[in-house]
Parts: C-alpha cells; structure tokens; sequence
C-alpha cells in the first residue's frame, strides 16, 4: 500500500475519533453515551472532540476503582481488537501515531540509535503496561482508590489532545497548573523532539497499547507472510520498515506496526497480507513474474 493512502486513513480514523471539534474552541469534554465506549486507538479520554474512551486510560481507571479490580468489557474490547488486527491498529487507526508519523516528514538528520540501546529501549513498553495493570492496584489511597499512574504522570498523548487544549480555552485551569503539568509538558516536548529525529519513538519505546497489541500480532487474524518462492533476498523490505523489523526472518514480530512500507518495497510480491491469508494461498494468486536470473558469464 502507498503510504500516501495510509496517511488518508490515519487521518480519517483521527476524524472518526474525535469527531466533536467544535468542543476544541468552547473548551468542553464531550459527556454523551459513546464514552462508555473503548475506542481502538490511544486517544485521550478528555480530548475535547473525543468520542468515546481510551483502552489504557479505562484499564487504570476499573484496576484502580474501589468495587472492581477487572472489568471484562475493557479487557475483552481490547483483546479483541488486538486478536482480529494486532498492531495493525497502531499503524493505520492511532492518532497519536499518526501525529509522530507527520512529525518525522519534517527535515531533518534520521539518526539510527545504536542498536544495543535501540533494543534495550524497546523493552520499555512492556515496563509501560506492567505499570498500567500493577501500580493502580497496588497503590492506593484511604479511600481505595488508585491513581491511573500512566495518564497522570507519563501519557505524552493525553497532554497533547486533553491538557493543551483545555487549558487554551479555560483560564481557571491555567491558573491551577503546576508542577505536574509541567513535567508532563517536558516529556511532551521530548517525544515531539525525538519524533522528528526517529521515526515513533514513543510506540517503540514506550506505549502500553502497542506492547498488547504486539504481544498478539502472531496470533491476530490478520497476518503477513513472506512467499518463500518468490522472495529474491534483496533486502529492499529490511530497509523499507522504519520499526526496524527482520521482515523476511520475522515479519509477524511485536515490533511490526502493519504500516505496509516493506510490501511496497518489495520487486516481486513476495510479501502478502490479510485475514486466514497463507504462504500457499498467496504463492498461487500472486502474479509477480519471476525474478531474472543472474548472468553466468558464461553465455
């Protein structure tokens, strides 16, 4: 898929998460009954123009309550969604991805991380969800209560959709913002910087969603898969994916955003996707031609 095509989507499932703008120049959090609702992406709750609710923010919010420690209705709307698309989602349907996606077509250096960091770096994700499913449970106040530690001290994402945009509109809450928003501010600023200079570095590196959408893209209906037959080794995939995916040895990883770049950069279709799509389907209805064979130096 041109990326072109997928950036029109991403844009449009932004629209179809927030579809309330009128609410982003009165300052006012949509309250209607959609907001019972788990949207798929990461969209912050107190978005002005948001529709309906994020995963994470529901999680911490049901872990940390005092009557429920589990809700079935969150944990099963986000397993389904990462069970029928994996990280899919993340690639065409998160509008905070989408925004670290324009960020990085700004001109600029492109450092690659060293490569042990990088690594490294990526296991912060899964640190990111732990937090989100242990610390609201375990930390409570007198009343057995528990903060939603993620969204009130980390989300970059709900300081961009909820707390910049409140607070433009609304000067009582300029006047009570402290250290708090501060910090939160700082690590906005931060992920913005580094967006320009690598490419998603907070779904990489950081996003609780993404880590449980990643720890299901194996097994999520949707698949992609590499036609053995028909992959030349070329390395044109490797180079296209910005997530840094072994694509011919691992294309299912957890790291794999589904964005489509590697099978655009593919010469000979070898690479396929879709939902209950198999190597051998793919090898019959694909209608790449051969690769040339290399000259001898003989003929």
């Amino acid at each position: 898929m041109k990326q072109g095509i997928r950036h029109l989507i991403q844009a449009l499932a932004a629209l179809a998460h927030n579809p309330y703008l009128g609410n982003f120049v009165v300052g006012r959090i949509h309250q209607g009954p959609s907001k019972r609702l788990c949207v798929p992406g990461l969209n912050c709750y107190s978005c002005p123009g948001a529709a309906g609710a994020c995963p994470i923010g529901s999680l911490q919010a049901v872990i940390g309550g005092r009557t429920r420690s589990v809700s079935y209705y969150v944990t099963g709307t986000v397993l389904l969604f990462g069970v029928l698309f994996g990280r899919l989602i993340c690639g065409f349907l998160c509008p905070f991805g989408f925004v670290q996606d324009l960020l990085h077509k700004i001109p600029s250096p492109k450092p690659s991380p060293p490569r042990r960091l990088d690594r490294g770096l990526r296991w912060g994700k899964y640190v990111s969800l732990v937090a989100v499913l242990l610390l609201p449970a375990l930390l409570k106040d007198s009343f057995g209560i528990g903060d939603p530690f993620f969204c009130k001290y980390v989300c970059p994402a709900g300081t961009l959709e909820g707390g910049l945009p409140l607070l433009a509109t609304n000067a009582a809450l300029r006047a009570a913002a402290g250290f708090l928003f501060s910090w939160k501010l700082v690590l906005l600023v931060l992920v913005i910087a580094d967006s320009v200079l690598v490419y998603r570095p907070f779904c990489k590196y950081l996003c609780p969603l993404g880590a449980i959408y990643g720890l299901l893209n194996r097994f999520s209906l949707y698949q992609m898969g590499v036609n053995e037959s028909a992959c030349i080794h070329c390395g044109r995939c490797e180079k296209a994916c910005k997530m840094g995916v072994d694509v011919t040895g691992n294309i299912n990883s957890a790291e794999c955003i589904r964005c489509g770049a590697c099978k655009a950069a593919c010469p000979t279709g070898a690479i396929w996707s879709g939902f209950f799509k198999h190597e051998e389907t793919a090898a019959k209805s694909s209608s790449a031609p051969p690769p040339p064979k290399p000259p001898t130096g003989r003929d």
